[in-house]
């Protein structure tokens, strides 16, 4: 299967949310990860933090279940180059939702990418 990976990063950190659904809906794993820094972080479990290939993974095995994910990005904060997201979220079709709490960094590029992705907020 031959995916676009290209992913439009935005300056806006409370946009940053819509990005991630977007290359998420792609089906392409490699489009997801454009949207972490190269070491951040993902919890797909609460306890269970991953990086690198494991956070590829797992982002994959979600996408595998064939259903667009949906975001409500609920609050946005942001101190200098870093922002803290709080995001509902919804995969409707798998029946699986959320509340995240995120943290994105600018980088020197002026673009927000993940730091921490933790997709089970509060758990």
């Amino acid at each position: 299967m031959d995916h676009n990976t290209s992913v439009r990063l935005t300056t806006d950190p409370g946009q940053h949310p819509h990005v991630f659904a977007a290359a998420f809906n792609t089906g392409d794993p490699a489009a997801v990860e454009q949207v972490y820094e190269p070491g951040g972080l993902l919890a797909p479990q609460p306890g269970n933090p991953v990086t690198g290939q494991d956070r590829l993974a797992a982002n994959a095995r979600l996408q595998a279940l064939g259903h667009p994910i949906e975001v409500r990005p609920r609050h946005t904060y942001v101190v200098d180059d870093l922002a803290l997201l709080i995001v509902d979220w919804e995969i409707r079709g798998a029946g699986i939702s959320g509340t995240a709490t995120d943290v994105a960094r600018r980088g020197p590029d002026g673009w927000w990418r993940y730091v921490i992705d933790n997709p089970h907020g509060c758990a």
